[in-house]
């Protein structure tokens, strides 16, 4: 059957805001002729003349986290331990240790632009949404959720955009089966600005990284700064998510990729 693919991933670049200053990317650009120090020093007795036009080869030198652009967070970033709600806590999985199959699955996509910045999402609000789009969810499915942060990548209010997802709204998913989600915005959790107006007003310390801590009840993985949600349907398309493979790491880059079969 022919397909049809959908990139739902941001660049890494240097010039568009994708995360606070101090965590951002920076990339190094060697042009074809840079290189040829490097290739010279890996072919001892070669001379510039020797490569064609005077070329060797372009690359790029990355300084990131594994946080940086569309990634994967892992259960070991969330907490140290996970599972505790499934029987016992056991220590939390790491990026390499994720299981492939929650990384390639049939997807749904909630519509939740129509929520204010840093509005927390309910389990009604996800109920909700379900009951709008039709939609029973399935074990394993992927869950993306499109919030206003989507139309805010490459604006300076990227990083307060959005909606979060709160510990009820997770746990809802997390009880049904879903092992992994998504959102568009920087972070799962409703921006870090509005977190701590509200507890500096109530004193409620639960409200930090409640959408992430409840991977210390049941593990789970999020996919953080997706783009171009608005271009997919609620339902009827399949993620591919796979993370790079870095030993004990709490995340991984991905290519996230919608597809459909047509």
């Amino acid at each position: 059957m022919p397909r049809r693919f959908v990139d739902i991933s941001i660049y890494l670049e240097n010039d568009v805001l994708s995360d606070p200053p101090l965590m951002a990317p920076k990339i190094t650009y060697q042009k074809h002729a840079d290189t040829l120090p490097e290739f010279m020093t890996l072919l001892p007795g070669t001379k510039p003349e020797d490569y064609p036009d005077g070329e060797a080869a372009a690359a790029e030198w990355v300084t990131l986290t594994t946080h940086n652009g569309t990634h994967l967070d892992a259960p070991y970033h969330f907490h140290s331990t996970m599972d505790a709600k499934l029987g016992e806590s056991k220590p939390s999985t790491t990026i390499d240790e994720v299981p492939l199959e929650w990384c390639f699955q049939p997807a749904v996509k909630l519509d939740f632009r129509h929520f204010a910045d840093g509005y927390v999402v309910t389990a009604a609000d996800v109920e909700a949404e379900l009951q709008r789009i039709g939609h029973a969810l399935k074990p394993l499915e992927i869950v993306l959720v499109n919030t206003r942060a989507g139309s805010r990548y490459g604006h300076p209010d990227f990083l307060k955009a959005g909606c979060g997802m709160g510990y009820e709204a997770t746990m809802y998913l997390l009880e049904r089966g879903v092992r992994l989600t998504g959102t568009d915005a920087w972070s799962w959790d409703a921006p870090f600005s509005y977190t701590a107006q509200k507890i500096a007003e109530t004193g409620d310390v639960s409200l930090i990284w409640e959408g992430h801590k409840a991977g210390r009840d049941i593990g789970y993985c999020h996919l953080e700064k997706l783009h171009n949600l608005e271009a997919l349907p609620p339902h009827g398309f399949t993620v591919s998510c796979f993370p790079h493979k870095i030993r004990g790491a709490s995340a991984g880059w991905t290519r996230a990729v919608a597809i459909f079969e047509e």
